[in-house]
């Protein structure tokens, strides 16, 4: 670690905060990662998340508290704060910013634009403006991305094969994420293939999702797409049971969504790309520019169903689809 941390103090020595005054890198000291979370840090994803991270950091040999310490800023499920706590880890500084979700990475953007971003499971980065492109990023950002047509997708055709005569579809999307059109846009061209009609339902925090499910309630959806924003993942079980509540059956990207009680989830391994994030870090430490480092895709997906949330639903999951599952929840 002796070479890596002459190499980081000679070339990185000076950072640039958001006012771009100048801060002198302290001689000696282990680098600092900041990690901009959007749900609670004890929700059980959060924690697994936080230490498939840790694992990756100490598989290239880092051990934390002598050559690097995290530095934590947790929105506990609120969106609005990630623009100010990104902001607290640029004025620290950082050497290292991990974020999450599209609204976490460009929060972290609009923060800094000399402090390295790495961006962990974010939707398309190259569509929601993050990136100039997977293979030559551009800027100060890099990381790990997951295209969604295929997935969301395929989450409509696993919702109709679990729910008989799914016509009408709700989609459940925070308002603030910047990659929402290109989400609603995916799953517009799916539903118009399989002839149902989608809702789009916009929720911005915890304290606005009992009137969404009224309203589709209202509305008379007979399911429920979940998008993949990290502040609805983060409220995962609040949703699930107002789901349960309204007799709606769900789906999702995020594989605690069925550990919380969502009916079915088809996406990318989150924890297999938190693990590998730590290779961007070693790289930039060592002098690679985020500019020159590729945006990596998932190459593990995982499918789940909660049976125990498709009895409470009243639901016979075909043979068919138990078997096509990685995992069955009972």
């Amino acid at each position: 670690m002796t070479s890596r941390r002459s190499f980081i103090q000679a070339s990185l020595g000076t950072l640039l905060t958001v006012s771009l005054v100048e801060v002198a890198q302290p001689a000696g000291r282990p680098y600092r990662i900041g990690f901009l979370g959007a749900a609670s840090a004890s929700t059980p994803g959060a924690v697994r998340r936080v230490e498939a991270f840790r694992a990756g950091l100490r598989a290239l040999g880092y051990i934390e508290g002598v050559d690097v310490v995290l530095v934590f800023r947790w929105a506990d499920g609120d969106a609005r704060r990630l623009p100010g706590l990104a902001r607290e880890l640029v004025l620290l500084p950082v050497d290292v910013l991990m974020t999450q979700g599209s609204s976490g990475t460009h929060a972290a953007k609009e923060a800094t634009s000399t402090i390295p971003i790495v961006m962990m499971a974010v939707g398309d980065a190259v569509g929601a403006g993050l990136v100039a492109s997977l293979a030559r990023p551009g800027g100060n950002i890099t990381g790990s991305t997951f295209l969604g047509p295929q997935i969301y997708a395929k989450q409509l055709e696993l919702l109709r094969e679990a729910v008989p005569r799914v016509e009408r579809v709700a989609v459940l999307m925070n308002p603030d994420n910047p990659g929402n059109r290109i989400t609603l846009g995916e799953l517009e061209g799916a539903a118009q293939s399989m002839r149902v009609t989608l809702t789009p339902i916009d929720v911005r925090g915890r304290g606005e999702l009992e009137s969404a499910f009224q309203g589709m309630a209202a509305r008379r959806v007979d399911v429920v797409v979940v998008s993949a924003d990290a502040q609805l993942i983060a409220n995962s079980a609040t949703i699930a049971d107002l789901a349960l509540a309204h007799h709606l059956p769900t789906a999702s990207t995020w594989w605690e969504f069925a550990e919380s009680g969502g009916l079915l989830v088809y996406g990318a391994n989150i924890y297999d790309l938190y693990s590998r994030a730590p290779r961007f870090v070693d790289k930039i430490l060592k002098g690679a520019k985020p500019s020159d480092l590729p945006v990596e895709q998932p190459t593990k997906f995982d499918f789940a169903i909660n049976l125990k949330t498709a009895n409470k639903l009243g639901l016979t999951i075909p043979r068919s689809l138990l078997v096509r599952a990685d995992e069955v929840i009972q």
